[in-house]
Parts: C-alpha cells; sequence; structure tokens
C-alpha cells in the first residue's frame, strides 16, 4: 500500500536530513512514513503509490480552493511565459498590496517577502527600529517561523520534537525573548513590570501551531491596552489565520486592531510569499524610506503575485464563501463528537471559518501547557494513522490546525465521519 513511499523516505533520508525539508513532515509524532506526494486533484491528494487522500491540510493552509484550480492555474501558467523572476518592479506587486491595503482600517502600506518566517522576523525589526527597545514578548506555543529570537518555546514541529529551544540560538538572542502563557493576561503584565524595554508582544490571534487554539478576545484587548499604555506595538502574526479566519482573517472577527499584520501562504494561493503590513507612520521607517533594513531577491515574485491575486480577488468577489467553509467545518467536528462521545473518548473541536482543530482531551485547552497536559497524543497518534489508510489526511501532528477547502462536499465530509467512527471503536 505504500511501498513507493517507504522506498522514496530510504532514499531521501540519503541526501535530505530526516528526509524532508520541514521537520514535521516526518511524522515523528503520528508514527509511520508520511506519503510521498504526486499530485493534487481538487480536494485530493494522490501519493506515488496511487493511494488517495481527501485532504484536510491543504498545503497547511493556502489552498482554499482546493488543489489545482484553475482560475489560479491559468493565472500561474500566463504569468510563468513571460518570466519566473526579474529582481525588479512588476505592476502585480502593486495590485496585489492595493487589494490588501483596501480591506483593513489599520493597514496603509504592504511589504512582500518569500515565506512567513521572513515576514514576522521583518516585522520584530521594524518594531524594535521604530520603538528603539530591544525586549519582545511571545507566548509558549505560538510559533513565529525559525529566527533565531522566536524559537523559545515555539510550538508546531519544535513542540512535536520537545525541545523549548535548539541549538546554534544563542542565548545573547534569546535573553531578549520574553515568554508568556497565552490566554493569561497576568504573565504578560509581569513581563511588562519586569521590562521597561519591550519593543512589542507577537502573537498568534488564532494559535494554529499548538493545536487550534483561539485567543480569548478579551485577553487581545488587554494586550493592546498594555501596549499602548507602555509605547509598545502589538503584532498579528496571521500567516495562517489571515485570509483563512474570515476575508480579513482574525483581524476581521476581533474588536481589536494590531499595530502591524503578518500574512502569509493563503496571499501565494500555493507558491511561496510572505507579507507585513502597517501604517504610513511605521512603514515609513522602512528603506528606501527610512534606515530599517530589509530586501529579498525573490519578495514580490511574479509568479507568486498572480497566484495571490488571483486567489484574494475570488475570495473578496464571494465572501459567503467563509460561511460556506465554517459550515463544512462545524459539520465534520460535530460528527466526530458525535462518533466520539457513542465510544466513550474524550474530544473537543472549534473553528474559525475556513480553519479547524481537534484534540482527544475530556475539556477544551486554552493555552501551550493544557495542550500538553490535557491531549491524549498516543490517541491522536493511532486515530491519524487509521485514517491515512483509509484515505483521510489530517495533519501529521496534535500542535497543528486543519483546513477546509471549497471542493471538500458534505458527502467527503461524511465519508471521514463514517470513517472515523470505525476507527474510535478501536481508540
Amino acid at each position: 500500500m505504500f511501498e513507493n513511499s517507504v522506498k522514496a523516505y530510504e532514499e531521501a533520508k540519503e541526501v535530505i536530513p530526516g528526509g524532508v525539508d520541514s521537520p514535521v513532515r516526518a511524522f515523528k509524532s503520528v508514527g509511520g512514513t508520511p506519503p510521498f506526494m504526486d499530485r493534487g486533484e481538487g480536494a485530493y491528494l494522490i501519493d506515488i503509490d496511487g493511494n488517495r487522500y481527501l485532504d484536510f491540510v491543504q498545503s497547511w493552509g493556502p489552498l482554499i480552493f482546493g488543489h489545482c484550480d484553475k482560475d489560479i492555474e491559468d493565472a500561474v501558467l500566463e504569468t510563468c511565459k513571460k518570466g519566473l523572476s526579474f529582481g525588479a518592479p512588476t505592476l502585480l506587486e502593486t495590485q496585489l498590496a492595493s487589494e490588501i491595503v483596501e480591506m483593513f482600517d489599520n493597514i496603509d502600506k504592504v511589504r512582500f517577502v518569500s515565506s512567513g518566517t521572513e515576514a514576522v522576523m521583518s516585522a520584530i525589526r521594524l518594531a524594535r527600529g521604530v520603538t528603539r527597545k530591544e525586549d519582545i514578548v511571545k507566548f509558549e506555543g505560538c510559533y513565529h517561523g525559525h529566527s533565531d529570537s522566536l524559537l523559545v518555546q515555539a510550538g508546531s514541529g519544535m513542540a512535536t520534537f520537545g525541545s523549548p529551544s535548539s541549538p546554534g540560538v544563542p542565548a545573547d538572542l534569546t535573553k531578549h525573548t520574553l515568554l508568556c502563557e497565552y490566554n493569561n493576561i497576568d504573565s504578560v503584565k509581569k513581563c511588562f513590570e519586569d521590562s521597561s524595554d519591550i519593543s512589542c508582544i507577537i502573537i498568534e490571534p488564532i494559535a494554529g501551531n499548538m493545536g487550534f487554539v483561539p485567543a480569548d478576545p478579551e485577553f487581545l484587548k488587554a494586550c493592546r491596552e498594555l501596549c499602548d499604555k507602555n509605547n509598545a506595538l502589538l503584532i498579528f502574526d496571521e500567516v495562517m489565520s489571515g485570509f483563512r479566519a474570515s476575508l480579513k482573517g482574525a483581524s476581521g472577527i476581533l474588536d481589536v486592531q494590531a499595530d502591524i499584520i503578518t500574512f502569509g501562504k493563503v496571499i501565494g494561493a500555493g507558491m511561496p510569499v510572505g507579507a507585513f503590513a502597517s501604517s504610513k507612520k511605521i512603514m515609513g521607517e522602512l528603506s528606501p524610506d527610512g534606515a530599517i533594513y530589509q530586501a529579498g531577491t525573490l519578495s514580490g515574485n511574479p509568479v507568486a503575485m498572480a497566484a495571490g491575486l488571483t486567489s484574494l480577488r475570488k475570495l473578496k468577489a464571494n465572501p459567503e464563501i467563509y460561511e460556506e467553509l465554517n459550515r463544512k467545518a462545524e459539520k465534520l467536528l460535530n460528527g466526530l463528537k458525535k462518533v466520539a462521545k457513542n465510544n466513550n473518548i474524550g474530544f473537543q473541536g472549534d473553528t474559525r471559518g475556513s480553519m479547524f482543530g481537534f484534540f482527544f482531551a475530556d475539556e477544551m485547552p486554552k493555552n501551550f501547557k493544557e495542550v500538553s497536559e490535557f491531549c491524549n497524543f498516543d490517541r491522536f497518534g493511532k486515530f491519524h494513522h487509521e485514517m491515512i489508510k483509509k484515505g483521510f489526511y489530517f495533519a501529521c501532528s496534535q500542535y497543528e490546525a486543519a483546513f477546509m477547502s471549497t471542493v471538500i462536499s458534505d458527502e467527503d465530509i461524511e465519508a471521514c465521519i463514517e470513517a472515523s467512527n470505525e476507527i474510535f471503536k478501536n481508540l
């Protein structure tokens, strides 16, 4: 059933560390061999053994319209015919930036980069440069990419491997990273009491790397107030939730405005892209207008811009998509909850637009510590392994969110619930 993937994985391990180019793909937390994918078709992935999987990962978020959407594919192919990269300005950058800016009251300008990691790294440099302060506040279990100062109690792959930090990260850098507990405002207040040098709070307003854990709205409002009181900036890391949780991401469903927002994944519709955005005043500090330096040869790559522009315009023209995607996500979660209850298994889940997530736990966790303590990781691993065999592809870690796409049907969801019922009986 997986013979070709097993062989491919062994060959990959000879020339690629761990056989993968992003650690979570190694399936260490769920066991088994990662399927090597050959192609995507709509709601499905097909591996090199010919197995088909209903895909709830969607390339970790960006494929709202599923695999090989014709409009996005056509835009990419047409752009490729003109050239893959120029290292020079194109109209597509301005067009995509304008589409994004038009939707937000607190954003005037956007700078494109090539990844979410770059977007967050640049946003923090901008915050430090604007405030002339060095410390940053982050939250346990929030993953903001793999730049040095942020690999401190990160979620996602870092949590999967049980590392609170990473070798190779100098202590002189991490000493400026102050850790707080997600959804615990007292821990944030303590940081501001202990340091007068805090430049920013960076947070996933909807955490997707400690599992799916939305921030409490009152908690975010209190973070906003602390920033205002202490001349610090509030950064929303919406690399995952941007244009996923709603048309305006988490920012569109919260009564809190960030000073800087980082984007990624979705604005590239599957192509490598990231961005950070803010007001004219703050972005005016950025080179070449200001002294804070940031650059990238492939930033604003025309192929990525074309894909993202097509996807974003489709979303803006059909905002009802998010209600339909949320309905599908709730249908799936409600079905899984019912099956779990019938089999006396603790199961929790939640949705925000086209994002969703679930835990094998008796109560819904509110932070990284609770995820680690409340959740049955062994049970999740068994569930994941058996669902893969039945043709359903969920994120290969309890610490990851899941995603719904427009091409997943009610019939697909019902088939998934039915398959899970067979598996839950043996969990």
